[in-house]
């Protein structure tokens, strides 16, 4: 028994569905005048790498392309000063860290 071949009517109802739109992301900085970049501030900037120590794309945190090249001139900076890493190796959690050399700084 052959089989019958799918008639060209499904395939135009597979792109007839419509397609999801994501709701529009707003720039934090935008949004909060009072939030500024600063590099000195590693906290803030973490949320703006990836857990693979790369820097999140625009599309994924939705800030405007002023502030994404602040971010990132801000996230280099951090990185030079050793505040935040380089490689996904050297992040580690930050309390977990000062806990450890709290207890190794009170046992000396």
């Amino acid at each position: 028994m052959a089989r019958k071949k799918p008639s060209g009517d499904n395939k135009s109802t597979r792109w007839s569905r419509p397609r999801y739109a994501p709701k529009r992301k707003v720039c934090v900085f935008c949004a909060d005048k009072s939030a500024v970049i600063n590099y000195k501030d590693p906290d803030k900037l973490r949320s703006f790498i990836s857990d693979r120590a790369k820097i999140v794309p625009r599309r994924r945190t939705g800030t405007c392309a002023r502030h994404q090249r602040r971010l990132a001139v801000a996230i280099k900076r951090a990185r030079h000063l050793a505040l935040l890493p380089y490689v996904p190796g050297h992040m580690r959690k930050i309390g977990a860290a000062s806990t450890v050399s709290a207890a190794a700084a009170t046992a000396e």
